[in-house]
């Protein structure tokens, strides 16, 4: 049966377009429940036994969820428990329209055999569609096609068992809905009532979500934030320039500030400063907000004092205090910031956040404050019967709204995730709070691996360049499994040096569009944590058939030049081959292999023959002005039966580090230059941005505190004054400098060169770049490997690589997801170096000063490669004097004044007193200031060192 919809549509131009659309009526759309047979359904959904333990409902019965019910309490559907749901065409296609997150994990329970979720084309059965009456509302006509639905359902249940004790309930928590169902004879229930009916399950109650009429239950009736305009209004402004649209980012060490990052190109304003609780106004951490620009006689600075939320109360507090505290901050003029408040919130970016637990002090109480790990995010407060089981785990909460009556938002209990401080718990938090993907590979994804056992193939033979003969070897950090890169040197007949850079060809087993592909482009890139690796693809390719191991036949794609002994190319080409590694090292056996001068063999002149060129190819990198920057990288040694970290100790760089990474380079520059004069419009580029000249200030205040000059006009010029500026009486100076230097760049990104005409890659120095050489690990890289492959006719193209907008949404996607994985791995030593001085008392160190803050110094240990804060100001005892002067910066504490730099002494130990945020606690030791500095604390005895796991 065929129904058409007409409608009309306004043209730009002013036109009226009618359109009409085709809608066809079927007899043939199923129940999907077992207990038909009327229905010619070969495979059925639901159970004919749909039994839960119900005081409302003893029958067997099936869920019919409204599009609330799935838009709001999905973790309540989503629960085991909650199985043989139907859920309506109507719904999905609502749901798909306004929560694409929701509309993900509803399709996912569906796809889930076990959860018996049918879904049910009700807008295409001929007995279930309705058309909309005039006047009705698209909500209205929505609903009651639900309605019908269900009515349907009902009936053709009881037809089909006879009147039997099977049923349908309808769950809407729309008062106006449920009453109207319950005219038509439906069983109907409000999702809170149902679900409290269910028995001995309170953890379920605990997911509900707070709708609209609960949440002004909860809060009180003080006014404590501005109320949020209405869209259109917001609209409106935006147009006419009243408002600007932004993302707000909190501020991570002050929770009253927070930063709008606005979304106009070529705005005059980038950046709109908040301040206080009424600008903020219950903008929570990535949510598109619109902000209003105050006066500029109330611009202000950003604050220099640290501000945690960690008041005990649970109540709705009074803020004025802590606030006022900022306001007594004098500002320099020039350090003001365009500063607003927020009118609105356009869009909320709310997750599930992993936190803790804070227990009220009331007996018997069902609210308590919920903190979540992400100090950006703000306190939540829940609703639990389980509280005394929840402390001291860590746990995730939702967010359901934020009234503007109470001091917090409210939320639901979503999960308990296990115990706080167990390494596997706290990994789970991390993963999840840096949303990187960490599931089992699916059953789609995994087969399209290739079959074992897997071989090389005559037809690959014949079309590949046969490089087994060359003494090819790879050189990786001990214990690499994933092997991306080997390299190769020879001399050739004519006394010039041939240099193979050698790269798994993992595109060969990862075909464009496939599941294994979307997979891998969704998580962008292997993360790796301490003692732990979540791969952007499935073992088999990341530890066998692609990496490049010793002793077997590999597929690889090869970026050959022909040298001269000055490292001049006199050519170079590309070309899919084959190669057999002869030797998997470290950095430490091929520095040894170079260093022996009584090993001769093959591989280690090859390894000779690349140290010597990758010498002088760093050399006139540094002279074209590319960057030597530090960071203090650590590296655990592990017990091997704990998994505990029981040393620690700074990462130590050889020349081989140096070696490999010469050659990594010059291949990613060489394919980079490659793709773009092939395909001009759509390749995928990495860029390093120049930092804008303001976020130099610091380095160069802490070079000037030390009467040294460092010139920041272009990269050539930084480089050159990083390497003049020494001190023989501090020699530890320039790598603080380089470090300081580090803080100052900007975060390297890759796009689409059809979308942007700024190529540049600062501290490389390359006017090109892209990355090529780490396809198991990285997807930019496979799409690079894809774009050569074409480039060089090896490969056939497809319409995705070819458009560079698809290019560009993917850009976006890896660099968030390469941001991610960065945050991941440093929360991952964090947590390590945490374990680590658990077990060691009070330890003594010395360090210098990175930061000089308003109430507190920041200082890196150079052993460790830590970083950690001293205090000033502490709520137990009263605080000494301090001065803080920006221009230094220097801050002067009773007599005594920090500079930057300056060497301190200091204790380090373990505060675990808040169980969620346990942290690294430094005590300064000297220089000694009364009332301030803590005396030495006794060495406690050397305990015995357990074997390490090398």
């Amino acid at each position: 049966m065929l129904k058409s919809k007409t409608f009309v549509k306004k043209t730009r131009s002013g036109g009226v377009l009618k359109i009409v659309r085709e809608h066809y009526l079927r007899d043939d759309i199923w129940c999907g429940s077992e207990v038909c047979k009327e229905c010619k359904d070969e495979a059925p959904v639901l159970q004919e036994d749909a039994c839960i333990e119900s005081n409302l409902c003893s029958y067997p019965h099936y869920l019919i969820p409204d599009t609330n019910v799935v838009l709001h309490q999905l973790d309540i559907l989503v629960d085991p428990l909650i199985r043989n749901v139907v859920i309506l065409q109507t719904v999905l296609q609502e749901v798909r329209h306004r929560s694409p997150t929701v509309y993900k994990r509803i399709k996912d329970a569906i796809h889930e055999k076990d959860k018996h979720f049918y879904t049910f084309t009700n807008e295409h059965h001929r007995e279930t569609f309705i058309e909309r009456e005039q006047g009705e509302s698209a909500n209205d006509r929505n609903d009651r096609a639900i309605r019908v639905a269900a009515k349907w359902y009902t009936d053709h249940l009881a037809k089909v068992t006879d009147g039997g004790p099977l049923k349908v309930v309808l769950l809407t928590n729309d008062r106006a809905n449920k009453e109207k169902a319950e005219q038509c004879g439906l069983i109907v229930y409000r999702c809170e009532e149902y679900i409290k009916s269910l028995i001995g399950n309170p953890e379920l109650v605990d997911r509900l979500a707070l709708t609209a009429d609960d949440q002004n239950e909860v809060t009180g009736s003080k006014l404590l934030f501005p109320e949020h305009l209405p869209l259109s209004r917001i609209q409106t402004g935006i147009k006419n320039g009243t408002f600007l649209q932004g993302t707000f980012h909190a501020n991570r060490d002050n929770y009253l500030e927070g930063t709008v990052f606005i979304h106009r190109e070529g705005a005059d304003i980038n950046e709109v400063l908040l301040r206080g609780f009424q600008n903020l106004n219950r903008a929570v951490h990535q949510d598109v907000v619109a902000v209003e620009l105050l006066p500029k006689e109330h611009w202000v600075a950003p604050s220099s004092v640290v501000l945690l939320d960690d008041s005990p109360n649970d109540e709705d507090a009074e803020e004025d205090e802590t606030e006022n505290k900022l306001k007594s901050e004098a500002s320099e003029s020039s350090a003001l910031k365009p500063t607003g408040r927020v009118v609105g919130v356009i869009k909320r970016n709310w997750r599930p956040f992993c936190g803790m637990l804070s227990q009220s002090q009331i007996k018997e109480a069902t609210r308590h404050l919920f903190t979540p790990a992400d100090r950006r995010i703000p306190r939540i407060r829940i609703e639990t019967r389980q509280a005394a089981t929840l402390v001291g785990q860590r746990i995730m909460v939702a967010i359901d709204g934020w009234p503007k009556n109470s001091r917090y938002p409210n939320g639901h209990f979503v999960k308990n995730l296990g115990t706080a401080g167990d390494k596997e718990t706290e990994t789970e938090v991390l993963l999840l709070e840096h949303d990187v993907p960490h599931q089992p590979f699916s059953q789609a994804v995994l087969s399209f691996l290739p079959k074992m056992p897997w071989s090389i193939t005559e037809e690959e033979l014949k079309v590949r360049a046969d490089l087994r003969h060359l003494f090819v070897c790879s050189v990786d950090p001990p214990g690499c499994t994933d092997i991306d890169d080997a390299l190769h040197c020879r001399e050739l007949e004519n006394g010039n040096l041939e240099v193979g850079v050698h790269i798994a060809d993992v595109s060969h087993f990862i075909r464009p569009g496939n599941a294994l592909d979307q997979e891998a482009a969704s998580r962008g890139t292997t993360v790796y944590l301490c003692g732990k690796r979540i791969d952007m693809v499935p073992e088999l390719l990341s530890s066998n058939l692609c990496s490049l191991r010793s002793n077997v036949e590999r597929l690889a794609f090869s970026c050959i030049w022909e040298m001269n002994h000055k490292a001049e190319i006199i050519k170079n080409h590309f070309t899919k081959s084959i190669i057999n590694s002869k030797a998997s090292l470290t950095y430490a056996e091929a520095q040894m292999r170079i260093d022996d001068t009584t090993m001769n063999d093959d591989i280690t002149k090859s390894l000779r023959g690349l140290n010597k060129l990758a010498k002088i190819l760093k050399g006139r990198r540094i002279d074209k002005g590319a960057l030597t920057l530090s960071s203090p990288e650590v590296r655990f040694h592990i017990d091997s039966e704990t998994h505990d970290p029981i040393d620690l100790q700074t990462k130590e760089l050889m020349e081989t580090n140096s070696m490999v990474e010469e050659f990594m380079l010059l291949a990613n520059i060489s394919v980079a230059q490659k793709i773009y004069d092939e395909f001009s419009e759509c390749a995928l580029l990495r860029k390093h941005p120049a930092p804008p000249p303001s976020n130099y200030d610091i380095l160069i205040k802490a070079a000037k505190s030390k009467d040294l000059e460092i010139h920041t006009d272009s990269a050539k010029a930084l480089a050159d004054s990083l390497n003049n500026a020494t001190t023989e009486s501090f020699p530890y100076f320039n790598t603080l400098l380089r470090i300081l230097a580090t803080r100052c760049m900007m975060q390297a990104v890759y796009f689409c060169s059809g979308m942007d005409n700024d190529f540049h890659h600062y501290g490389l120095a390359s006017p090109i770049y892209t990355h090529f050489t780490s396809p198991i690990r990285r997807y930019s890289d496979i799409i690079v490997h894809r774009l050569l492959a074409v480039a060089i006719n090896a490969d056939s193209t497809y319409p995705d690589l070819m458009d560079k907008h698809k290019q560009s949404a993917l850009c976006s996607n890896l660099n968030y997801r390469h941001k991610m994985a960065q945050y991941a791995q440093r929360a991952s030593v964090a947590f390590h170096t945490q374990l680590f001085f658990k077990n060691k008392g009070i330890i003594n160190e010395e360090g210098f000063i990175l930061f000089v803050r308003k109430n507190a110094i920041i200082i890196l240990i150079p052993k460790f490669g830590l970083e950690g804060t001293v205090f000033f100001e502490n709520k137990d005892k009263p605080s000494p004097h301090l001065n803080f002067d920006s221009e230094g910066p220097t801050l002067k504490v009773e007599e005594h004044t920090f500079h930057i730099f300056d060497k301190v002494k200091v204790t380090i130990s373990l505060d675990a007193s808040n169980l969620q945020h346990q942290r690294i606690r430094m005590a300064l030791i000297e220089p000694v200031i009364p009332g301030v500095s803590v005396p030495v604390p006794e060495s406690e005895p050397v305990a015995k060192k357990p074997k390490l796991d090398r």
